[in-house]
């Protein structure tokens, strides 16, 4: 059985690759999508494919158009989502997108740290689970492949 896993959260730190890397040493059989992590590329992409927009609210509208159809394309086409909130950003992001997966019925894994139980407690309990590291969330992820 191969999963196709949703990574959504902030793209400014290395969690998606240490998800990968442990994901990789365990053989799990998944393959991962996620937002646009190039952060100029995500931020231009309006202007890229529509032109020049007349000022930074429109720029921002058309990139948001072209960002927010890439994740429901890729999150639709996912089995389970992994949502990372980190402690530095603030993810308005990361909690549309776990949103989005709870609405869709899609598996979710809530990644936070102790620190945030209280801003994300109703979000957390949405969740089927909610871990505190990325190694307890791809334990998490990888008790779906056990065999007695």
């Amino acid at each position: 059985m191969q999963l196709t896993v949703y990574l959504a959260g902030e793209i400014h730190s290395q969690w998606r690759d240490e998800i990968k890397e442990k994901s990789q040493s365990l053989k799990l059989p998944v393959t991962f999508v996620g937002p646009m992590e190039n952060h100029d590329r995500s931020d231009h992409i309006g202007e890229d494919i529509l032109g020049e927009q007349p000022n930074a609210i429109f720029k921002d509208d058309a990139a948001s158009d072209l960002n927010n159809f890439r994740t429901e394309i890729l999150l639709n086409k996912s089995d389970i989502v992994i949502a990372r909130f980190g402690e530095k950003y603030k993810q308005w992001n990361t909690a549309m997108d776990a949103s989005a997966a709870i609405a869709k019925g899609k598996p979710l894994i809530l990644i936070r740290p102790k620190e945030l139980h209280h801003p994300l407690k109703e979000l957390s309990n949405k969740a089927n689970i909610t871990v505190e590291t990325v190694n307890q969330a791809i334990k998490a992820l990888s008790y779906v492949f056990e065999q007695q």
